[in-house]
């Protein structure tokens, strides 16, 4: 009988895995919602970064933040699919990435690095480089951290990180708009959310349906790992140091109705790029612009990549 109980067991076991690997083979060939491209798994170390691409040219590889998945890109990836291989990655904690424990593994080094796997997976030197939000503060930083694989940089909604240390440090205004963010680095912050409260800031109802499912797929202790990691702890310290200057071009969208983030910590932005800025300020846009105003960034997102470089 325990025999038999312990073969039962095992077929139950078996069967379960070749579930899983069938389920995971089509899911690396599969077409994703609204044909916006196939779905992929990137290795980034021992944690598997999920992306959807699109098309083929140029690698540019795009970035969401908080609280958001790859899907924050569908208004912008048919259009820029049509001249290149667009990346929409899922970061470490959300949906169906990896979702390690502990704040250490997401630290900035390590979300840089997620994006230079991502790069090295399809083969190529160097990439576009496309964030909002978080993603925008990853994309600066891997812009800084590897000139030699960004092509181009787009940013929405985050400014450079002097900017914003320079606002924390010196602008009150600035101060009580990131109560939010102080509250995040709390141990209790996790345990209150929900995918449901999340997702309330999604205007499209369709579209909302998919982000409660994907951030129940997600770690809220991973999203918050991020505020726990990396923004700056009171009292803020003003900037002592430039670092290293962007040195490629880049194009910048704010939406000004963004309380998260104010304007004023976009001023001297061009102190830090070493090449051209484009800056596109959007007074009717908030924080997220890319679906705010998703025609206009679509379509100035295509004109400037498909603008001569500036020499």
């Amino acid at each position: 009988m325990r025999v038999f109980r312990t073969l039962q067991c095992l077929l139950i076991l078996l069967v379960s895995l070749s579930a899983a690997f069938s389920d995971e083979l089509s899911r690396e060939g599969s077409t994703a919602d609204d044909d916006l491209g196939v779905h992929g798994f990137a290795q980034s170390g021992d944690v598997r970064i999920h992306y959807v691409t699109k098309g083929e040219g140029p690698l540019v590889v795009m970035i969401h933040g908080f609280p958001d998945y790859w899907y924050t890109w569908r208004k912008q990836m048919p259009a820029l699919a049509e001249n290149f291989k667009v990346v929409a990655i899922d970061q470490r904690g959300y949906n169906e990435s990896g979702q390690p424990e502990g704040i250490d593994n997401y630290s900035m080094e390590k979300l840089v690095g997620d994006v230079r796997a991502v790069v090295q997976h399809f083969k190529q030197d160097k990439a576009i480089i496309v964030g909002h939000d978080w993603g925008g503060m990853v994309a600066w930083s891997f812009a800084m951290a590897h000139p030699e694989m960004t092509e181009k940089l787009i940013i929405l909604n985050l400014p450079h990180p002097n900017g914003l240390l320079r606002e924390l440090a010196n602008n009150p205004e600035q101060q009580k708009n990131s109560a939010y963010a102080r509250y995040f680095q709390t141990p209790e912050a996790a345990s209150q959310m929900t995918a449901e409260t999340l997702s309330l800031w999604v205007r499209d109802e369709s579209a909302r349906v998919k982000y409660i499912q994907a951030f129940r797929r997600s770690s809220f202790e991973g999203m918050l790992n991020y505020y726990k990691a990396n923004y700056p702890r009171e009292p803020y310290p003003a900037p002592n140091s430039t670092g290293p200057k962007i040195q490629c071009s880049v194009l910048m969208f704010h939406g000004l109705k963004d309380k998260a983030l104010l304007p004023g910590a976009l001023n001297d932005t061009w102190l830090w790029i070493d090449k051209d800025l484009t800056l596109v300020t959007v007074p009717e846009a908030d924080h997220f612009i890319q679906q705010d105003a998703a025609d206009f960034v679509t379509r100035t997102m295509v004109n400037w990549l498909n603008s001569e470089p500036q020499k």
